[in-house]
């Protein structure tokens, strides 16, 4: 106890902070679940038995479209709790997704009645969870927004410089699946891309070389 009580002041200090009996009870129910890179979370109709606490490494949340292209919904990362399963929790329903470890994952599992008797029983927790799901909530539809409008390109230059890094570690499938496109697609344009001087692509890695221009491209502002 006395190490997960070490883990909490570390990720979610605020938990800790509050005088809170029923909030105290919830962190002595969690769980530390360790799970390992490319392990499947949840899938559509499991149904949903525990609230997650992101401590570290990434979950992504998928759906498979009506051509059986796999489509990122969102990624869940250390200090996130899911919106998916959030959402289940709070409607008594089934995963419509499923989920996967992207790496090694370390995270404290709060089983659904701890969640629920503490959702009705502090006004902090409440407020947390409703919080995180409003937050990430706006975050999926912007994704969504994303997605359904807007050129291939303005869709790739997009997904290039969310990260706000000069070097990208992903693959072409990778970047495919941001998109909800698919490998071929999503090829063809970064090496126009490459042949205009705005990145510089090898093997595993892309070196964004003008962001300024990519820029320009979801703007819709460039002129070539």
């Amino acid at each position: 106890m006395v190490a997960q009580l070490a883990l909490w002041k570390q990720h979610f200090p605020e938990f800790v902070n509050q005088n809170d009996k029923v909030l105290e009870q919830l962190m002595e129910s969690a769980m530390l679940v360790n799970l390992p890179a490319g392990q499947q979370v949840f899938y559509p109709g499991k149904i949903c038995e525990s609230y997650l606490l992101m401590l570290s490494g990434s979950v992504k949340a998928q759906i498979m479209s009506a051509d059986g292209r796999e489509v990122l919904l969102y990624h869940v990362r250390a200090g996130d709790s899911c919106v998916l399963t959030t959402s289940c929790l709070l409607g008594d329903n089934r995963y419509p997704a499923e989920g996967f470890t992207e790496t090694e994952v370390k995270a404290f599992a709060i089983p659904a009645p701890v969640f629920h008797r503490c959702l009705g029983y502090s006004a902090f927790f409440r407020e947390f969870v409703f919080r995180s799901f409003s937050s990430r909530l706006a975050d999926v539809i912007k994704r969504m927004e994303a997605l359904s409008f807007g050129s291939v390109d303005q869709k790739l230059a997009k997904v290039l410089l969310a990260d706000r890094s000069q070097t990208i570690h992903k693959t072409h499938h990778e970047l495919a699946l941001e998109m909800g496109s698919v490998r071929e697609v999503v090829s063809r344009h970064l090496k126009r891309f490459e042949s205009s001087g705005w990145l510089s692509m090898k093997r595993g890695t892309i070196e964004i070389i003008d962001a300024e221009a990519l820029g320009q491209v979801i703007d819709g502002t460039y002129e070539s």
